[in-house]
């Protein structure tokens, strides 16, 4: 895509961190912005903010765990601007601990937002973009965690390994059955955002949460420091702009890439797994 002034775009998970870095890049950039969150008052403090800045925003309350809201956002999306030109299926929570730690809800909770989330996003916005027939483009938030691996961090890595393999799939697919639609996946490293605290809108289907020892809450607590001294967002959203910009699927923002070539170094001379972290 070359041209978004005037252009839609539709992004979970915006009420705050790079999903909100986004949404304010694409206003910046012209386009009308359909901002879906499942905080409320953060959403709509965030969507305050754009509209006072000239944006043309749709702010829709939304939890990408389930199907039913995720197709209404598709609906309420097309009913406003008639249309959908880019979709990031952004919304995304963590847990860390270890693997035996961790509770069935506490796997069920993250896969349902992290990977599922995708899925319906997809479910619901790639037929819509097919009867288009007009240039649109998708970006699945994955992670540096979908490209690598760590301990205490294997409920979230299986899910962004899914969304890479995802994304991977309907980059090959939509080459030859859909040419105009564009794919992208993002993976982000160490960006400050709050995601460390994303328990906070943990649903009440996913109460039950893992108990957890002493190395993977240390890890933890070296996870969030290194979050916290990590790139702002707009870093990321201005990376994800450029990408569609440049038909560019991975997405790897500003970030070292030593962890990538140990890993697949590691898979080519079937080596065991670096002990490396992150």
């Amino acid at each position: 895509m070359k041209d978004f002034k005037d252009k839609v775009a539709v992004v979970t998970g915006s009420a705050s961190g790079i999903g909100r870095a986004m949404a304010e890049k694409f206003a910046a950039e012209g386009m009308q912005i359909v901002m879906a969150d499942i905080e409320p008052e953060a959403l709509t403090l965030a969507a305050e903010e754009l509209k006072r800045k000239g944006a043309s925003i749709l702010a829709v309350r939304t939890d990408v765990t389930k199907p039913d809201q995720v197709e209404a956002l598709a609906e309420k999306t097309v009913a406003a601007f008639g249309a959908v030109h880019v979709l990031c299926n952004n919304a995304g929570v963590e847990v860390i601990g270890a693997v035996h730690e961790h509770t069935l809800a506490d796997w069920e909770w993250v896969i349902n937002v992290n990977l599922w989330g995708v899925i319906h996003g997809v479910r619901a916005f790639v037929p819509r973009m097919m009867a288009q027939d007009a240039e649109a483009h998708i970006v699945n938030t994955a992670s540096m965690a979908g490209l690598t691996t760590a301990p205490f961090m294997s409920v979230y890595d299986v899910t962004k390994f899914g969304v890479m393999a995802l994304s991977e799939s309907m980059f090959k697919e939509f080459a030859l059955t859909a040419p105009k639609i564009g794919v992208s996946v993002l993976c982000p490293g160490l960006i400050n955002t709050s995601i460390m605290s994303s328990a906070r809108n943990r649903q009440n289907d996913y109460v039950e949460k893992g108990s957890f020892g002493e190395m993977a809450l240390r890890f933890r607590a070296n996870l969030t420091a290194g979050l916290a001294a990590g790139w702002p967002p707009s870093v990321v959203a201005e990376t994800v702009f450029e990408g569609i910009r440049d038909s560019k699927f991975y997405l790897i923002p500003a970030q070292n890439k030593d962890g990538i070539k140990a890993r697949m170094e590691d898979i080519v001379e079937e080596r065991n797994p670096s002990p490396r972290v992150i």
